[in-house]
């Protein structure tokens, strides 16, 4: 039989529900720009709070992508930084390694006596929390979650099968990259026997590309450059390019992981420019020997030894000179 428990803290596990259970009102907190992983572990845990009949606040500082409107809790996810003002029992940060990237470390500053619970499965965490339930060989946050649930005896009903199958498989990208192990799939497994949607999550996640968004990865991967001194592939994408298409940031959701499937290179990084100017990387590798959030953090970024990404100065040019001299620096 498949162990839950596998790599579960059970004393912060333990602690986390009695904090749950204790107090009321809780602000979760997902990171900026959020993915199918941030976004399943909001919806399980406002399903949770809802069938405990708990007082709950969602909010990430940026709008939810629509493609995620099918789990029912996204709609009641906010932006709206006046829930600042409120006293919470808790504040649930998840899928987030520092409060840089889940973009409040200015509006908790708002917050007396903050009590953090931080849920993640970053390498490069910070464990920023009172209480700190991260495990970083986990797959993906929900993940993590599905093992809190059922170390605390948790229901699990069809909404957070579903919220946690999400996040499983936009993370490990179908099941089909490095994050993949045994136990996401048994977890994957055991969510469908709860009643998780996977129909609705193929149609919404998986098969939601429309003709602009494949003319859009189309250019990008048309732009694909070997950089050799490093042995990295790249590619990059504007704001006059999803312009040109009418598309927003969240349409090339996919592009990094799918330049996985590349057999040159020891490691890929696709540029993404954001309406402030801003570029950000993510960096995909398949090769046990490079860890690219290692790369990352030398940006201010982080993530996985698989996947990782950081923000950098723009435009795209000057982007590019940074990471090469950078990159430089640290083989010397």
């Amino acid at each position: 039989m498949f162990e839950h428990r596998y790599h579960m803290p059970q004393r912060t596990a333990k602690l986390i529900h009695e904090k749950i259970l204790e107090k009321d009102n809780f602000l979760v907190v997902i990171h900026e720009h959020p993915d199918g992983d941030a976004l399943g572990s909001a919806n399980a845990l406002g399903e949770m709070f809802t069938m405990l009949n708990k007082k709950y606040t969602l909010f990430c500082v940026t709008p939810t992508p629509d493609q995620f409107h099918f789990l029912p809790h996204t709609k009641h996810i906010t932006s709206d930084e006046t829930v600042w003002k409120q006293t919470y029992g808790a504040i649930i940060v998840c899928d987030s390694g520092d409060l840089r990237y889940a973009g409040i470390d200015e509006l908790i500053k708002h917050q007396i006596d903050t009590y953090i619970i931080n849920i993640d499965h970053h390498v490069s965490n910070e464990r920023f929390g009172n209480l700190n339930l991260v495990i970083d060989t986990s797959s993906s946050t929900t993940e993590i979650l599905y093992k809190y649930l059922v170390f605390n005896k948790m229901e699990i009903n069809h909404t957070i099968a579903t919220s946690l199958l999400t996040g499983l498989i936009t993370d490990t990208g179908n099941f089909s990259n490095a994050g993949t192990s045994r136990h996401a799939l048994a977890i994957a497994s055991n969510l469908i026997r709860h009643g998780a949607k996977l129909n609705h999550i193929r149609k919404h996640i998986l098969q939601d590309k429309n003709l602009p968004t494949f003319k859009l990865w189309g250019m990008v991967l048309n732009r694909l450059e070997y950089k050799k001194p490093f042995d990295f592939v790249y590619t990059y994408v504007t704001q006059k390019d999803l312009a040109a298409c009418g598309l927003h940031e969240e349409d090339l959701e996919g592009i990094a992981n799918l330049m996985n499937n590349l057999n040159e290179g020891n490691a890929t990084l696709v540029l993404r420019e954001r309406q402030d100017g801003t570029i950000k990387v993510s960096m995909r590798t398949m090769r046990d020997t490079v860890d690219v959030s290692k790369i990352a953090q030398s940006f201010g970024g982080g993530g996985h030894k698989k996947a990782a990404g950081f923000s950098i100065q723009g435009p795209i040019e000057k982007a590019l000179e940074n990471i090469w001299s950078t990159l430089e620096k640290t083989r010397k």
